[in-house]
């Protein structure tokens, strides 16, 4: 029996709208929406929805989370050599504490899609497929928000995938710069770990300092 981490996410949207003149459909989702400290990060993929071996071209591409950071890193660059064009935008943790999760996730999906656009001078849009949102801020393009959409949808799980890599090694990064919190390990996410830090250390200048979690462990000095 194959396991789950091997199935592909399929493009029975795609196809859907590819029949109705959509050629340039890009696939749009977040990582980090939940975690604690560092940026959330956003993927932009556009997939060539005409080519008849498209989906064994991207065999094991799914939603991220069911990948092993190898499955994760092997497929990045079979996307990144198939896709029409792709993107990837981020959202520091201090816009998410100015703005708020939501926004600062939407922020960072326009800033994947600018940076698919600028990869690919002259490429058109013809529709956003998002995971569970619409964005207000990109209104002059049709835009169709799936629930579930990084394991249904071919384009979706792809970002996904360039999201959530793309994140994993900036945080990676940011564990050489903020030792101890345990960033390499956890990516910045809620577990025993990172709460114990915490408690010993204080939160660091990555940390998101309006998730209650993080907040709990402030000092008065450090939310005056």
């Amino acid at each position: 029996m194959k396991s789950k981490s091997r199935r592909t996410a399929n493009l029975l949207h795609e196809r859907q709208y590819f029949a109705y003149g959509c050629r340039h459909i890009v696939g749009l989702d977040e990582a980090g929406r939940g975690a604690w400290a560092g940026p959330v990060a956003a993927g932009a993929v556009c997939l060539p929805i005409d080519n008849p071996d498209l989906h064994k071209l991207m065999r094991g591409v799914n939603d991220s989370k069911q990948l092993s950071p190898l499955q994760r890193q092997r497929l990045v660059e079979t996307i990144k050599t198939h896709a029409l064009t792709w993107g990837i935008g981020s959202a520091s943790n201090q816009e998410i504490d100015a703005h708020g999760i939501v926004p600062a996730t939407m922020l960072a999906m326009q800033r994947a899609l600018r940076d698919a656009l600028a990869r690919t001078p002259g490429f058109a849009v013809d529709t956003l497929f998002i995971d569970a949102m619409l964005l207000p801020e990109l209104r002059q393009y049709r835009q169709v928000s799936i629930i579930g959409g990084d394991a249904r949808s071919l384009s979706i799980a792809a970002a996904s995938i360039l999201a959530k890599v793309w994140r994993d090694d900036h945080m990676s990064q940011l564990d050489l710069d903020y030792p101890g919190y345990g960033f390499a390990e956890h990516k910045g996410y809620g577990v025993p770990q990172h709460s114990a830090a915490l408690k010993q250390a204080g939160p660091c200048p990555v940390h998101r300092l309006t998730f209650k979690p993080v907040r709990a462990f402030l000092t008065d000095g450090d939310d005056s």
